[in-house]
């Protein structure tokens, strides 16, 4: 069969790469795609904010699904305006993505569904804001409401810095996605990311794993689109995965389909883990960057079976199957990064990474037959081991070879599952 893939970054590397293993597959493309993945597709350039032009693509290369990866193309209705034309698609419909689109729509699905999450309130004005602060007291969290490319949540230690956050989301730092903003609880516990295959009335579970948000060792520093990930996350037993599909993901699905907007795609539910149990702390609706990674290194199953029985409905005949093995994933980011990265060094030294090794392009561009860094999160360097210890020691032996001197990476990738597995 024939597959488009719409993205460019890591995650999508990680799907081409997997998808490619596909004995169905006939023939994939991405648009617009990166230069790790023209060794997987081939790349066409599409623009996928115009989704005519990719249904005109589709229509003409008789294309048999496409993946969307990344959220704004489906919160922009990407899915919806392909499958009026008659294509199947991976990937939820506008309605469905609010999950993702907007934080208030996912708390107040929360409180109607009473799915446990962390109290809250929104704001669309600066005072009535602070206010509420005031009321709750710090540490507190600060959100803009829409998307903000991960980096739209200010976790404040203080009512001062609560203030700031606030007084940057309606000054425009995110643009329209901090037009209204959310203000909730600081929960304290584990954070663990957990993955559902989803086709509107069957959610499969797919995978945990745990990533690390802030840019510094020690979870310090600014919080990123993601500096590193691992999986399966120890945290999600098999007693804490029941719970969570019991509290939070069955009666999301029951809710969705209930407001006519049943949901098809990857659900992907950041947990935290408190003394009452799972709650949670947010929704996406696409697979995790990088913890889509980590995922496809482990999973022992065929993709695109899986891919097309979420578009076909046919979910409730599956299952997903796992290497016992543990993955970790480092990302390698660009000087700067999170503010103003620097972009065009020259990165060498990718080739040949060592057996049960994979590294991922992100934020790369090709010129002049070299790779150069064309973005924040640039390489996620990605290994396989019996423990997470043995997964991060291959996978930072694979960093230290590459040749890129205007590059950094965390060195505490996988920290807490290191310390559990040191105690054993």
């Amino acid at each position: 069969m024939k597959v488009l893939l719409i993205g460019s970054g890591g995650r999508e590397h990680a799907l081409a790469w997997k998808i490619a293993a596909s004995p169905m597959l006939t023939k994939l493309y991405a648009a617009p795609g990166n230069p790790g993945i023209a060794k997987e597709a081939e790349l066409v350039g599409l623009d996928v904010n115009d989704h005519q032009a990719i249904a005109a693509f589709c229509k003409d290369t008789a294309i048999d699904l496409v993946v969307v990866g990344p959220e704004a193309p489906l919160v922009a209705g990407l899915g919806d305006d392909l499958r009026a034309a008659g294509i199947r698609v991976f990937g939820p419909s506008a309605k469905a993505a609010q999950l993702e689109g907007s934080k208030g729509f996912t708390k107040d699905l929360c409180r109607k569904y009473g799915i446990p999450t962390a109290a809250y309130e929104r704001f669309t004005e600066a005072g009535a804001a602070k206010a509420y602060v005031e009321k709750l007291g710090s540490p507190i969290v600060i959100k803009a409401d829409g998307l903000a490319a991960g980096k739209g949540v200010t976790v404040a230690m203080t009512n001062d810095e609560a203030f700031e956050a606030i007084d940057a989301c309606f000054d425009g730092a995110f643009g329209g996605a901090g037009a209204e903003l959310v203000v909730e609880e600081f929960l304290t516990g584990e954070e663990a990311s957990f993955f559902c295959l989803c086709d509107g009335k069957t959610a499969l579970p797919f995978g945990t794993a745990q990533d690390h948000k802030r840019v510094g060792e020690g979870d310090t520093g600014p919080n990123t689109g993601g500096m590193g990930a691992y999986s399966p996350a120890p945290v999600m037993t098999p007693e804490m995965i029941e719970r969570t599909m019991r509290e939070i993901i069955e009666p999301t699905m029951r809710g969705m389909a209930e407001m006519g907007a049943p949901f098809s795609g990857v659900l992907f539910a950041g947990l935290m883990f408190t003394d009452k149990g799972p709650e949670l702390i947010e929704y996406n609706t696409r697979f995790g960057d990088p913890e889509c990674q980590v995922l496809m290194m482990r999973l022992k199953d065929d993709i695109l079976v899986l891919l097309n029985a979420a578009a076909d409905g046919q979910l409730a005949h599956m299952s997903a199957r796992w290497r016992d093995d543990a993955a970790l994933t480092v990302v390698m980011a660009a000087n700067g990064y999170p503010a103003t990265p620097e972009k065009g060094s020259v990165i060498r030294g990718l080739d040949n990474p060592a057996d049960g090794v994979e590294i991922f392009h992100a934020g790369t561009a090709s010129r002049d037959g070299e790779i150069v860094a064309n973005g924040g999160r640039v390489l996620n360097v990605t290994a396989m081991g019996k423990t997470v210890s043995e997964a991060q020691k291959k996978a930072y032996e694979a960093v230290d070879r590459i040749d890129w001197p205007q590059g950094f990476c965390r060195r505490d990738i996988g920290w807490r599952a290191v310390e559990r597995e040191g105690k054993k």
